[in-house]
C-alpha cells in the first residue's frame, strides 16, 4: 500500500467532514473525473465544485468508519466507509426532505495522479437511501 495515497485520501475525507471545500477541491486535479453514483460522469474541478455545492445545500453528511486501500504504486485506491447524513433540502426527483437522518454503507474508487485525486467513482445503494428517508 502507498502511504502517500492513504494520507491523501484521509485528507480528502477530513476536508469533506470539516466542510472545508477549499482544501477538499485543492486535492483534485483540474481535469478530475467524477462518476456520480448511479448517474453521469462529470469532468473538471468546476463541475465537481458545483456538484458539492448542491450536495452541501441538500445534505449534511459525515463520513465515518473509513478504510483506505491502495495498490503498491499508489495510483489506484478504494475506500470503504459509512455515511451518516441528514436530508436537508429536496433534491430533484428524490423524496421530499424534512430533516430525515440516514446511515448508509458506501465506497469509492480513486485514480491518483501527481499526488492528487484524478478520478473518484462513488457507490452506495440508492434504494436503501430512499427507503431510509421515506420511512
Amino acid at each position: 500500500m502507498s502511504q502517500a495515497t492513504v494520507e491523501l485520501l484521509q485528507q480528502y475525507y477530513d476536508a469533506f467532514n470539516a466542510q472545508d471545500m477549499d482544501t477538499f477541491l485543492s486535492l483534485l486535479t483540474d481535469d478530475v473525473v467524477h462518476d456520480i453514483n448511479q448517474g453521469n460522469r462529470e469532468v473538471g474541478k468546476d463541475r465537481f465544485a458545483a456538484f458539492m455545492a448542491r450536495m452541501n445545500r441538500n445534505y449534511k453528511e459525515t463520513i465515518v468508519d473509513i478504510v483506505v486501500m491502495s495498490n503498491p504504486a499508489g495510483d489506484r485506491a478504494a475506500v470503504e466507509f459509512t455515511v451518516l447524513g441528514e436530508y436537508l433540502g429536496t433534491d430533484g426527483g428524490l423524496p421530499d426532505a424534512n430533516g430525515q437522518t440516514y446511515k448508509l454503507p458506501a465506497g469509492a474508487f480513486f485514480d491518483i495522479r501527481d499526488g492528487k485525486v484524478a478520478r473518484v467513482t462513488n457507490y452506495y445503494n440508492l434504494e436503501d437511501w430512499i427507503a431510509q428517508v421515506s420511512a
